[in-house]
């Protein structure tokens, strides 16, 4: 598992998931929070991806330019990336269209019927 990661299991939770996750959470709430679209999500996973392999490389002696490791990590990031992105959206569309739309579950909204 260390050669397809490229580190440790334990890097991988503690540094990807846990610190290079939540900052990914905080990137997608922020580009759903000012209304942005959803493809900078994926341009942002992608910068915070090389950033989490350097800080592997750097910090604890991982590999760099694993390819692996490098798709693994990256698709962690825009996953947990884009659970925030839907989650604040979703939030975002019924506080700021009430009359509009009602909550569908944590990831969606549904429009209102007019009572017709």
């Amino acid at each position: 598992m260390e050669s397809l990661l490229g580190t440790s299991i334990l890097v991988f939770l503690g540094l990807t998931v846990v610190i290079t996750g939540g900052a990914a959470a905080m990137m997608g709430q922020a580009v759903a929070v000012t209304w942005r679209p959803f493809w900078q999500v994926i341009i942002y996973s992608i910068l915070l991806g090389l950033a989490d392999r350097f800080l592997v490389f750097a910090l604890f002696e991982g590999t760099l330019l694993s390819l692996s490791g490098f798709v693994i990590h990256t698709v962690t990031v825009m996953a947990l990336a884009s659970l925030a992105f839907r989650i604040s959206r979703a939030r975002n569309m019924v506080n700021q269209y009430p009359w509009l739309y009602k909550r569908s579950g944590l990831f969606g909204w549904e429009a209102i019927d007019g009572g017709d």
